[in-house]
């Protein structure tokens, strides 16, 4: 690129990415970065074993991506594969990559196709690649298979928002060429959040196995649903390529030798294709982390501050300060408070994929089973009556007798009958001041 100082944008924010990771947080921080989202099967992971040279990622049928994967490409001479959960052990055989990530991903989720926001960094050293960070995403689905939960497909839906609502957040969306663009999961929920296109990367990939006679080309000319970004196509293998093993440089040259033979796409050749496609990420990667860089500076320092500031009070810190205990008994109720919350909404980093749990078990018990308790409950209506009566009565007390003896003093025929009920109604008073209203009261009692 020419410029030392930009190319040392993305592997710094790779060491920003790493440490949060490690200490099991973001700090409240964007990291500048890309989503790739898309539908199952629609060609994310071909793209990204493209940008790699390699097979290393899981395949199969339903969601087979689980857990984010959060994907550094680092130019580098020698060829190896590290995780930061086994950090210092080099991956040559990218076959071994594979089974890592999928035992990983089970070690969280189960093996009974859940899925958890908790990510696995993988950083791929080789001289193939270009400097660029990606995180690859669940596929979109709307039918839960096997033992997944019934709800998977908001599940899976709010993972990627957490992700590509936040402005820092680029979006590749990932479509194929054979499904209608307007029907596009990937384009539908990158408009919800980015309407004007600013931040959304479309990659076009199956354009390869498009009707005879039709073309994508007006998509890739940006001219059907635009994008600020604009549109690239790609040709990956096909799952008789995959199951054959065919080298992915073997490929490339088969991608690159259907854009400048097909007619409809010979005049775009050149922005076309995986090569073009990964320089093309880096270099808007690139630039989308020097704009961001100002912001995300001034945050760092007011976080530095404020956690230079939380260090000096604990200096002078004693086990037996009273207002540290309060202090910290305060701070483990709110904990409590946002742990509870968050459990009754399915929020939380742990997701139980066992059974349903917290707020989905209440719902489900509201809805389904409370209707058919209702229906159950045998009843006598002249009881049920009854005992309204007689708890409309007790809940008035005696306001009802003080309301009475007022008025037999009002309308008392003589002075020593009036005497005789002021004495009677300053005593009641007297023994039931606290209890005792002049207030109408709209139940009758029988005194």
């Amino acid at each position: 690129m020419g410029n030392r100082g930009m190319e040392d944008l993305i592997p710094l924010v790779n060491k920003l990415q790493d440490a949060f990771s490690s200490i099991g947080q973001s700090c409240n921080l964007d990291l500048p970065q890309i989503a790739v989202v898309g539908g199952q099967s629609a060609g994310k992971s071909s793209v990204l074993e493209n940008f790699v040279g390699r097979d290393f990622l899981p395949r199969g049928s339903g969601i087979v991506t689980r857990r984010p994967l959060i994907l550094q490409l680092v130019n580098n001479i020698a060829e190896y594969a590290e995780f930061l959960h086994c950090k210092g052990r080099k991956f040559v055989d990218f076959d071994e990559v594979r089974a890592e990530i999928e035992a990983e991903t089970d070690r969280i989720t189960g093996s009974n196709k859940g899925i958890s926001p908790v990510p696995i960094n993988l950083r791929v050293y080789s001289p193939n690649v270009l400097n660029l960070t990606l995180i690859d995403l669940p596929g979109m689905t709307k039918v839960a298979v096997g033992d997944q939960p019934v709800d998977i497909e908001h599940q899976i839906r709010d993972m990627l928002l957490q992700f590509i609502t936040k402005e820092s957040c680029l979006i590749l969306a990932v479509t194929p060429a054979n499904s209608d663009l307007a029907n596009s999961d990937a384009l539908k929920i990158s408009k919800e959040v980015d309407p004007q296109g600013l931040r959304t990367i479309g990659v076009i990939t199956k354009l390869d196995l498009m009707d005879e006679g039709t073309d994508a080309r007006d998509i890739l000319e940006n001219k059907l649903l635009p994008l600020r970004r604009g549109y690239i196509g790609v040709v990956n293998r096909s799952q008789k390529d995959i199951d054959g093993k065919k080298d992915i440089r073997a490929a490339l040259a088969a991608e690159r030798k259907f854009f400048l033979s097909h007619p409809g796409y010979r005049h775009l050749a050149e922005r076309m294709g995986t090569p073009h496609l990964q320089k093309t990420l880096n270099q808007q990667l690139t630039n989308h982390i020097r704009d961001t860089l100002p912001g995300l500076r001034s945050k760092l320092q007011s976080q530095l501050l404020s956690l230079e500031k939380e260090v000096e009070e604990f200096k002078n810190f004693r086990p037996d300060d009273p207002t540290r205990k309060t202090k910290a008994l305060l701070q483990m109720v709110q904990q409590f408070g946002v742990d509870f919350e968050k459990r009754i909404e399915g929020s939380g980093d742990q997701v139980d994929t066992v059974e349903l749990s917290g707020g989905a078990r209440i719902n489900r018990i509201f809805h389904e089973r409370f209707p058919f308790e209702l229906v159950k409950i045998v009843f006598d209506e002249k009881e049920l009556r009854r005992e309204i009566s007689h708890a409309i009565k007790n809940v008035h007390g005696v306001r009802q007798v003080e309301k009475r003896l007022y008025c037999m003093h009002s309308a008392s025929p003589t002075a020593a009958m009036h005497k005789h009920i002021s004495k009677v109604l300053h005593s009641w008073r007297a023994a039931t001041a606290p209890s005792c209203s002049a207030e109408p009261v709209v139940i009758r009692a029988v005194v």
